[in-house]
Order: C-alpha cells, then structure tokens, then sequence
C-alpha cells in the first residue's frame, strides 16, 4: 500500500506543475486572422515566479504593420524602429511595482496584417524583478513557445472580418477591444479547463490500473 500511495502522489503532482505550465504561457491572441486586416492583438503576459515581472517586450514579425497601442495604468510604452519607420519592437515597463506572483497583464495593440496568407511568429522577452529574462521565442513544441498567427483567407471567410482602412482602423480598435479580449481570455480558459479534465481524468485511470495491480500481487 505504501508504494501505491507513492504512485498516486507522483502522478497527481505531476498532474498540478503541468496544468500550472500550461497556464503560464506568454501569448499573443488571436491565433487566426485575415489578410491585410487590421486586427486587435492581445498580449497576455502570466507571472510563473515567486518574484515579479517588470517588463515585457515583443518583437512585430515581418510582414506586420504596428499601429497603436492601448494605454495601461502603470506602464510606459516604448518602441523601436527601422530605417525605414517601421516598428519592430514594443516594450511594456512598470512604472510600479509590475505583475506580482499568480497575477497576469494584458496589452491590447493594434497592427495591421500582411497581404498573403502566412504563419507570423510572436517573438516575447519577459523580464523578472530579479533579472532573469526568460525568452518566448521557441517552437510550439518547446518548452518556451512563441505564439503564432496563421494569417489565412480561411479566417476572414469564418469570422466574416474586413479589414479596415486607416482612417477607421482607431475607433474600430477602441469600440472592439474590450470584445477581443474577454473573447480571448474565454477561449484561453475554455481550452485549459479541457486539458486539466483531460489530465485528471488519465491521471484518475492510471490510478486505478495500479491499484488493481497491486491487489492482484497481495493475492499471490
């Protein structure tokens, strides 16, 4: 019995750290997108420390046009560009204390999407107050994953989005951002509740398999 209590605490913690991973993710919403559109993008940036952020910055893929940014209590803004005028990087920075442990923050931005239908990948340096810089920069299968738009035709055809010209492009932003968000945030929610049942639910049947296992050895 005492190695069965064993199994079930292994696996049950396991369970937790990688529910936990899973939630603490830098990401950039939406996943899809249409076309030349100029979308309401969301930087949601979770604290997976004991220790607080300070400071995040994302790095606009080629192809995107950055536009504006929505102000955020606390926070400065900054941006870096190209010869050419182009933005390429957005930097957040408290101004306070930043985003302490089991809290997160989201940076609402708008940009317009390239003309062909591509994959952009957003790259994001999240700073911690201790000075580790941890880099999102990876594949979707690291274990620190950048997000990824996948710009497609596809999107605008089953979100019936247009894109917008540059005249109506801020008050679009401003009407539709409180939308975008909470839709993002739901989405986000609704998928790690499936993987966390998902888990329990494996986590639940090995259980049981071992507990069989070990009352069929006492029978022996």
């Amino acid at each position: 019995m005492k190695n069965i209590s064993k199994l079930l605490i292994s696996t049950f913690a396991a369970l937790f750290i990688f529910s936990g991973s899973a939630n603490a993710h830098v990401t950039v919403k939406p996943s899809s997108s249409a076309p030349e559109a100029w979308e309401t993008y969301t930087l949601k940036v979770p604290v997976e420390k004991e220790t607080a952020t300070t400071k995040v910055t994302l790095k606009i893929p080629k192809g995107i046009t950055f536009e504006s940014y929505q102000p955020v209590p606390g926070w400065k803004v900054t941006t870096e560009g190209n010869k050419e005028g182009h933005v390429k990087t957005v930097t957040w920075e408290a101004t306070d204390e930043g985003i302490a442990a089991g809290q997160f923050q989201q940076f609402l931005f708008v940009a317009q999407n390239p003309k062909e239908e591509t994959n952009v990948a957003w790259d994001a340096f999240q700073y911690y107050e201790d000075g580790e810089i941890v880099e999102w920069s990876g594949d979707e299968s690291s274990n620190l994953p950048h997000s990824v738009t996948e710009i497609s035709v596809a999107s605008k055809a089953n979100t019936g989005s247009e894109g917008h010209s540059h005249a109506e492009k801020s008050d679009h932003a401003a009407s539709n951002s409180a939308d975008s968000s909470k839709d993002s945030a739901k989405a986000e929610d609704d998928n790690n509740e499936t993987l966390i049942i998902t888990l329990a639910g494996i986590s639940l049947i090995l259980s049981i398999v071992a507990l069989l296992a070990a009352i069929r050895k006492s029978k022996k």
